[in-house]
């Protein structure tokens, strides 16, 4: 069997898996988002755990941000890194808003009964901030469901990630290992005591208090443990990694609730194992990981190719199916499975279309606009889909 490199011509070696890690979770998010509305709450959906993704990305990205960008900062300010940032987070955030703003009116239904009273210019003003990223307040909620991104979803955590994003670059990039390892540990045990406390840490896309100190809670642990990591981590070589990795992910999201609502600290304690300790053990083995074959190769890279354009193009078609459904009470999984599947490829044929038609080319211009004079950064940098939500 002939033995292809987890890495593709670059400064540094590519974690080629992690991409693929990265497209596996992003799948699960659409396969949560398409079986909530089936449920009656977080106790009975069929996709328990799959908020657990956005959590999953954090880890992804303060892993490969720290790989990428950790010794070039005798090179490079904070406003070069944060147009970096910009030129790979900024152009599927702005075309997510803008299918979420085309389909807005299209999904009046009973669950949403007041969007055919919302003014245009109103729905125009929330495109226009969420173009931003920055959250709308509670005032602009023209959906109904007190987001952050009444026309995208997943924007929240794209908040998070920007944020993250800056503490990183203007502060604790500077930390020697000792001072971070003690920040990730006084954030694991925030999160421990959020998670069990509460029962899930569930959360984040509300611009009111309790919802940003989840939505904190949430990004501080996983960013920065994997930043940690990045830089204590000794990578081996093992075999077959994708595939144990892919379905260690897929069980922990998969994972139906434990503990049911007479024990919630039950579920707590396992999602506090698995951010804290089971994904930074994902996230080591798939950078440890050998792609063994060109077809493993080629669906690595397809599915780190599609994760954040799948990610931001999603949910404007979930609103279609979450509407479809609630106008037609009773609807059981047999019934929608259907549309749920057709929901599914729809999106990730979109996401591709996304990519390469819109995405690519844009961020290409972007980067001559933005950053002329700078070295084209790293595959691992250019590559990184830090996406999230639920």
């Amino acid at each position: 069997m002939r033995t292809v490199p987890n890495s593709e011509p670059a400064t540094k070696p590519h974690y080629l898996i992690l991409d693929g890690l990265r497209g596996v979770a992003a799948i699960i998010v659409v396969t949560f988002h398409l079986a909530e509305p089936l449920s009656t709450g977080n106790l009975d959906n069929l996709v328990n755990h799959g908020y657990l993704a956005v959590d999953f990305f954090f880890l992804l990205s303060g892993f490969v941000i720290g790989y990428a960008y950790d010794n070039r900062w005798k090179k490079m300010t904070a406003g070069n890194f944060l147009k970096r940032r910009i030129e790979r987070l900024q152009p599927m955030v702005i075309l997510g808003m803008t299918l979420g703003a085309i389909g807005f009116y299209f999904t009046d239904s009973t669950i949403w009964p007041l969007i055919h009273t919302v003014p245009v210019w109103k729905m125009l003003l929330v495109m226009l901030i969420g173009y931003t990223i920055l959250p709308v307040p509670l005032s602009l909620d023209i959906r109904g469901w007190e987001e952050m991104h009444p026309l995208n979803s997943v924007g929240w955590s794209l908040f998070f990630e920007y944020l993250a994003n800056i503490l990183y670059a203007i502060w604790i990039r500077k930390f020697s290992r000792t001072a971070l390892g003690i920040l990730v540990g006084v954030a694991a045990i925030a999160l421990a005591h959020m998670a069990i406390t509460k029962g899930d840490v569930s959360g984040g896309w509300t611009l009111n208090v309790e919802q940003v100190r989840v939505g904190l809670t949430r990004t501080m642990y996983p960013f920065f443990a994997g930043l940690l990591l990045s830089r204590i981590a000794k990578p081996t070589r093992i075999k077959n990694a994708f595939l144990w990795c892919s379905l260690l992910v897929a069980i922990v999201l998969y994972m139906p609730r434990i503990g049911g609502a007479a024990h919630v600290w039950m579920n707590g304690i396992y999602e506090s194992v698995c951010i804290i300790i089971v994904f930074p053990l994902i996230v080591y083995l798939g950078a440890s990981g050998v792609v063994q074959t060109e077809r493993e190769r080629k669906i690595c890279k397809f599915l780190g190719d599609i994760s954040y354009p799948l990610y931001l193009v999603h949910y404007p078609l979930v609103y279609f199916y979450v509407a479809w459904i609630s106008d037609h009470k009773g609807v059981t999984i047999v019934q929608a499975w259907p549309y749920t599947l057709l929901i599914l490829i729809g999106s990730i044929v979109l996401a591709y279309a996304a990519l390469k038609s819109y995405d690519e080319p844009v961020r290409k211009w972007l980067r001559k606009k933005l950053t002329p004079n700078q070295n084209t950064v790293n595959m691992v940098a250019e590559k990184v889909d830090d996406a999230s939500k639920v």
